[in-house]
């Protein structure tokens, strides 16, 4: 049976590997399978079409009552944003103490959580549970929550139930999370046609009409903004759904005449915003904008808003054991996670992960020394009194 390591020195494992969004998890997820690899631990890996990386679920205690849904799932994702930066101090993918401070790329966001589920569930694997702790660990959600779209779409959940409370350790700076936008990400495609510059009536400028679509997405953008739900009130710094003009491309040379231009914006969801309404309303603004204008629309990916009712035993449970009590702050961030795939398996779900989103996805990253210690004991006290560990018979 593999020796169990430290937290920290699990998260240094961790951390060396490179699972940029770009590249397969399938080393990461080797490793954990080999290191949860104890009796009474059942593990399934679930590929993705390609073959080239996995969503990672493991099991302990009983099976799950298919009734009561009894147990609790913990869960993050295994990919990281690239670390191309020059400013980074240190090796992004080895793991440095500073200050008591813990530098790695996704050593916040999330790997220092999925160090602290992983050896829970370790520690656990052997005790007699009452009800089941289960890690699902993802991938690709930095570019859309791809793998959790993946698990939603193909977990068999009449075969193989989950827990129904979840725990999705997202950087919180260890506060409890019950909201959360979403993200629509979605791009236009200009279709023109080629020519030398000198003859442009031989071709079609795609270039030039996209002003006119930068132009109707920045006048919808501003039309948004005076729009309220009943979740705004979560979101006092941006109460409206946020449209962004992000990306802008074509052309080949300036002697030609652009045959193509690719325009990418991304919507941020508001819980209870119908996002297929929405679509429908972008198709017909970027429609008529275009005139007739050949184009293409896409939806790159949809990470639905996550909002667990006022008054859950879940939130109120975490935030007892976490002591984080009562607060003027909204329960709620605006960025967008797996949780919002898992509401749509029946589950009810909140944030709670040591780190802050505000060094995530930046040079130096880092999680620090207390929370990561923290949080630990924070999952190990809230798991024991959801699992309610069994007397031994003898």
């Amino acid at each position: 049976m593999p020796q169990l390591l430290s937290d920290e020195d699990l998260l240094a494992r961790l951390v060396a590997f490179d699972t940029t969004s770009h590249r397969s998890n399938l080393p990461l997820v080797d490793f954990l399978c080999e290191y949860l690899a104890r009796p009474g631990v059942r593990i399934s890996r679930h590929l993705d079409p390609t073959g080239d990386k996995a969503n990672l679920v493991v099991e302990a205690g009983p099976p799950v009552d298919p009734v009561t849904r009894s147990g609790l799932v913990l869960s993050g994702h295994t990919d990281v944003v690239p670390a191309e930066e020059p400013e980074w101090t240190t090796d992004p993918f080895s793991l440095a103490v500073r200050d008591d401070n813990l530098y790695a790329r996704g050593s916040a966001d999330m790997k220092g959580f999925l160090a602290l589920a992983t050896n829970l569930l370790a520690r656990l694997a052997n005790e007699r549970l009452a009800a089941p702790l289960v890690l699902l660990f993802t991938y690709d959600e930095e570019v859309g929550t791809l793998g959790a779209r993946h698990f939603r779409q193909t977990w068999p959940l009449d075969q193989r139930p989950l827990p129904r409370r979840a725990l999705i350790g997202e950087p919180t700076e260890c506060r409890v999370i019950r909201v959360h936008k979403g993200h629509l990400k979605m791009k236009v495609t200009l279709l023109g046609e080629s020519a030398h510059s000198a003859y442009p009536h031989l071709g079609s400028n795609a270039i030039e009409p996209a002003a006119r679509l930068i132009a109707s997405l920045r006048n919808f953008r501003v039309e948004l903004e005076a729009r309220r739900l009943p979740s705004s009130l979560w979101f006092p710094e941006v109460p409206f759904p946020s449209l962004n003009v992000a990306t802008i491309s074509g052309g080949t040379a300036v002697n030609i005449v652009p045959d193509r231009c690719e325009l990418g914006f991304g919507v941020r969801l508001l819980p209870g915003l119908d996002a297929e309404t929405l679509q429908q309303e972008l198709a017909d603004r970027i429609a008529e904008a275009l005139d007739g204008f050949p184009h293409r629309l896409e939806t790159l990916s949809l990470s639905p808003p996550m909002e667990l009712p006022e008054g859950s035993s879940l939130f109120d449970q975490l935030q007892a054991v976490a002591g984080t009590g009562a607060s003027d702050e909204p329960p709620a961030v605006s960025f967008a996670t797996d949780a919002g795939w898992f509401q749509q398996l029946g589950m009810d779900c909140v944030l709670y992960g040591p780190g802050s989103i505000k060094v995530a996805h930046r040079p130096n990253e880092f999680i620090p020394r207390d929370e990561l210690v923290a949080a630990a004991s924070i999952l190990s006290t809230f798991a024991s009194q959801e699992l309610a560990l069994e007397p031994d018979p003898g």
